[in-house]
């Protein structure tokens, strides 16, 4: 009988997909559900042979950790609003002078209500 082995519900698809990738460069058979029409089923993949059950999972924890680490330092790596500033600084006054502007014009009226 087949086992749950990994759901699909919430994940991103690229996760999804490298991790079917993963499972087929093991040569681990799967089959996959969808989640149907109405959204009620079990998205998932589901292992075939019971007996590689630990591998699979092992296999799929130890990808899950690599990807945690991998977004975790792309983040990390991601420019930060005083990076740009100094890289950009006409772009970045530009944009702060249009959202003064737009709560100027959003407020303006209601501040012109109290006179």
């Amino acid at each position: 009988m087949a086992k749950l082995l990994f759901r699909l519900h919430n994940v991103a698809d690229d996760e999804a997909d490298e991790v079917r990738d993963l499972l087929r460069t093991q040569q681990i058979d799967f089959y996959e559900t969808d989640a149907g029409r109405w959204g009620i089923s079990v998205a998932a993949l589901w292992l075939v042979d019971e007996t590689r059950l630990e591998e699979a999972q092992r296999l799929i924890d130890d990808y899950q950790a690599e990807r945690s680490t991998r977004l975790a330092a792309e983040h990390h790596l991601s420019e930060s609003l005083g990076e740009r500033l100094r890289r950009q600084p006409l772009t970045i006054l530009a944009y702060l002078l249009l959202v003064a502007l737009v709560l100027y014009f959003s407020l303006m009226p209601f501040l012109d209500l109290g006179r």
